[in-house]
């Protein structure tokens, strides 16, 4: 009896390890490295919406090697041929009348399936790419291929907006808007930026079986859901009143991407903190990741909204850091007077973020405390150095 809940415990252990792991080479990627871990724990689709240059197929890539993983990647136009995909066909099989495709390096071969700008592929394509992602399975002329893939993501610079295309968005369970790093961080990008340029990404610290994955999918249909049933149903209602629709296919597995939250975060029950990945869930359009992220934040009594405060306080305090730099000495009143309001506002700041710690009682909202009252010091103490050196 003891054995299944020992094994689990060292399963459990593995998520948040991969994580870790995956986010390494990054700056700012931590909420996309989440999204491709929740996929691949439920073997689900995702999105990723956004500009190019943003570390979305370097993401993918990396996920692959730790989790040893063929993957296949490709940039798709309307005039992809259906061949560049899934292989061409086999012209000698061909002249004894059979009808083959050679599939070998494509991506009927492929676990991890990346492709770019996935919307912007013709009708023959999609519809193949839809049975795929449904079905696991390649309907080819007279032949039927089931595919070896795991989860399949998409990338594209907008939301679609053809209704043809409707089906196959709604395929991807999993939608995340991915934005250019933060001011406050370009910083800490040149510095990665350059190390890659110089080293590449490197190899991974650690590796994973696909076997690990397959009994970590397993697990999270053994997570107990009842704590956030009826919170859950409250959300979807405040969803659909704010115009936020989800299909009755999105409500139902939307509870796998709960589950697998908790999963990712070592456990076997949910809580009200594992619902904030409906804010990868609910969205359609890009106004409505804002309009979720905000219901999430009023709704949910958990650390997420004090989580999203400290992120978005410790945004601005980087930037005055920058701004500090930029400020040359002290060589007036004017500059001495403004040095020390900023200084004022920061202490009421550390005030606030302190108040925080004592008002949630979770690790997580204690550990980022830490980090931005660090951050705070920090640009008080340049503050005082500039004063002082006048």
């Amino acid at each position: 009896m003891n054995s299944p809940n020992v094994k689990n415990e060292e399963l459990l252990k593995i998520p948040p390890r991969i994580l870790t792991e995956l986010t390494k080479p990054f700056v700012g990627r931590e909420e996309e490295a989440r999204v491709i871990l929740l996929a691949l724990l439920t073997k689900e689709h995702a999105v990723l919406i956004g500009e190019p240059g943003t570390a979305k197929s370097a993401l993918i890539r990396k996920t692959a090697e730790i989790l040893n993983m063929k993957c296949f990647m490709y940039l798709l136009t309307r005039y992809t041929e259906p061949a560049e995909l899934f292989g061409p066909l086999d012209i000698n099989a061909l002249k004894d009348g059979k009808y083959v495709r050679i599939i070998t390096n494509k991506l009927p071969e492929a676990e991890i399936v990346f492709l770019d700008e996935i919307f912007k592929a013709n009708s023959a394509i999609l519809n193949t790419l839809l049975t795929i992602m449904n079905e696991r399975v390649f309907y080819d002329g007279y032949t039927e291929i089931k595919v070896a893939l795991w989860s399949l993501f998409g990338a594209s610079n907008e939301v679609p907006e053809d209704p043809e295309l409707e089906a196959l968005y709604d395929r991807f369970l999993l939608r995340h808007y991915v934005k250019p790093v933060s001011e406050d961080m370009w910083r800490d990008l040149l510095r990665y930026a350059w190390n890659i340029e110089r080293f590449g990404y490197g190899k991974p610290g650690i590796k994973i079986d696909k076997g690990v994955l397959e009994e970590l999918h397993k697990i999270v249909f053994d997570v107990d859901l009842s704590p956030i049933e009826n919170k859950l149903l409250k959300l979807f209602s405040i969803f659909e009143s704010k115009n936020i629709h989800l299909t009755d296919r999105r409500k139902g597995k939307a509870l796998k991407v709960i589950a697998a939250h908790a999963v990712l975060n070592g456990r076997l029950t949910v809580t009200e903190e594992d619902l904030v990945v409906l804010k990868f869930v609910a969205p359609r359009d890009i106004d409505d990741f804002e309009r979720v992220n905000i219901i999430l934040s009023e709704e949910l009594k958990t650390a997420y909204k004090y989580l999203r405060e400290l992120e978005e306080i410790q945004k601005n305090v980087r930037e005055v850091y920058n701004y500090i730099l930029s400020f040359p000495n002290v060589t007036s009143r004017f500059v001495e007077y403004r040095l020390l309001e900023i200084y004022r506002d920061l202490e009421s700041t550390r005030d606030r973020v302190l108040a925080m710690a004592r008002e949630a009682n979770d690790e997580k909202v204690h550990k980022k405390v830490a980090e931005v009252v660090e951050d705070i010091n920090e640009v008080l103490n340049k503050i005082r150095q500039k004063i002082e050196g006048r």
